[in-house]
Formats: structure tokens, sequence, C-alpha cells
């Protein structure tokens, strides 16, 4: 594998721990940044999947308690919306 050399700062504190890991684990900095950035990537990957999957799952369940709350339930379904709004405003500060 060809490796691209780049220059980059970073906070002292954050090179310290990381000549200490690289110590602890007898590698190298450069070492350690490498597998950290394909962490990174790899976990990024994998949030933005799950991220979709997460969203989708609660637009399916927000379409399907509204379908339910229609027919079954209707004079609840402005009670219930005045709650939400209630709670998002109490535990999200806001809309």
């Amino acid at each position: 594998m060809t490796l691209v050399q780049r220059t980059y700062r970073y906070d002292p504190r954050q090179l310290d721990r990381l000549e200490k890991l690289a110590a602890e684990q007898r590698r190298s900095v450069p070492e350690l940044l490498r597998q950290a950035v394909d962490l990174f990537i790899k976990n990024h990957d994998l949030i933005g999947a799950s991220e979709r999957r997460h969203v989708r799952m609660t637009e399916y369940a927000q379409a399907a308690l509204d379908t339910i709350i229609l027919e079954q339930h209707p004079e609840f379904r402005e009670r219930i919306i005045a709650e939400t709004e209630r709670r998002m405003e109490r535990y999200h500060g806001g809309r």
C-alpha cells in the first residue's frame, strides 16, 4: 500500500495522549491515527445506515398510529397533538 504524507496540527493534550497510547501499545502515533481514521470511516457508514433505519421506523410508527387514531378514535387526535407539543416544549426546548 502506498501511503500519502500530510501534515496536521493537534491540540497538545491530544498529542500527549496519543503518544502515551502509542507507547503503551508499542506502536507509532501514525499507526494509531491510521487505525482511528479507519474506525471513524467504518463507524460513520454504520451510523448513517442505523440512523436511516431509525428514521424509517419512526415514520412508520407515526403513520400507523395516526391512521389508527383517525379511524378508531378521531375524538382524541387534537388532544394527542396538544400533548405532543407540550412534551416537545418541556423535554426538547421547542418544536
